[in-house]
């Protein structure tokens, strides 16, 4: 599972180098634009489209090939191969054949935009902290109720998001307030972008400039700087707190203990990190 790069060329690894001239097949989200990567670096190989379209179907070519003794690379169009991009089918399957798969780490969006937010490792449920949401719901009720999630989550949240849909996703987002929000647009490519705004500002921020609406967007949607304190959290709450945690996922645990107690939302979801922190 090789990472490429994300835009800038002089972003390929040496590893990730020495494995795609090494390989006997190249499995690839598109032939094209991988073919076109190749050339870049001189290279020649042949290649075996695996997308999501046919990933289950060509996953089995790629066993197949792997068995007879070949070297088997995959590369998706850009960054690391099976974060919001096909390759996650085809390591499972190819674990299921009983064969071994590499990572050879490279370039991330995610990593990137996460390294000049400007969190330190003292700031509240800072970077220590924060979850990846990837490319969120289509569909504008669903894609509400999971930024409602992202708001009532105190930590960090990292998220992805394409060209034609960030209008839409940036009205959205203006329910989070003053929320900080970091914006990275076409990380390490010419016209790149790196700014950050409260959440309601974002989508002034994108009508500032037409050609802010083109590009790939990765957004981090801050750590709360404060969050509610638990003083006000009885023992037997805390005590109810603790034993939902022992039987249930962390959120439905604070959704139910919410319900039988009436506590905020907020200030359970820190206690229970807290406690989970602590066990």
């Amino acid at each position: 599972m090789v990472a490429t790069p994300i835009g800038n060329l002089a972003d390929i690894g040496l590893r990730a180098l020495h494995v795609l001239a090494l390989a006997d097949t190249i499995a690839c989200e598109d032939t094209r634009r991988t073919g076109s990567l190749l050339q870049s670096y001189g290279l020649h190989k042949p290649l075996l489209a695996v997308h999501e379209h046919n990933e289950a179907e060509a996953a089995a070519h790629v066993v197949e090939r792997l068995r007879s003794g070949q070297r088997v690379a995959y590369v998706s169009d850009a960054g690391t191969p099976g974060l919001s991009d096909p390759g996650a089918r085809l390591v499972a399957a190819v674990r299921d054949a009983g064969l071994r798969s590499v990572p050879v780490p490279g370039a991330s969006s995610v990593t990137a935009l996460l390294s000049v937010t400007g969190f330190t490792p003292q700031d509240a449920r800072s970077l220590g902290r924060f979850v990846f949401a990837g490319f969120l719901a289509s569909k504008s009720a669903e894609r509400q109720r999971e930024i409602a999630a992202i708001g009532a989550d105190p930590r960090a949240c990292v998220i992805l998001e394409s060209p034609h849909r960030i209008e839409a996703l940036s009205a959205d987002l203006a329910r989070l307030g003053e929320r900080p929000l970091t914006v990275g647009r076409e990380l390490t490519k010419q016209f790149e972008e790196v700014a950050q705004m409260p959440a309601q500002g974002f989508s002034a921020w994108l009508q500032a400039q037409p050609q802010r609406h083109k590009g790939e967007f990765v957004l981090v949607v801050h750590a709360q700087a404060e969050l509610p304190g638990d003083e006000g959290v009885d023992d037997a709450t805390r005590r109810l707190l603790s034993l939902l945690l022992q039987e249930l996922p962390l959120k439905s645990a604070v959704k139910l203990c919410a319900e039988i107690t009436g506590q905020s939302r907020n200030v359970l979801y820190a206690l229970a990190l807290s406690l989970k922190e602590s066990d």
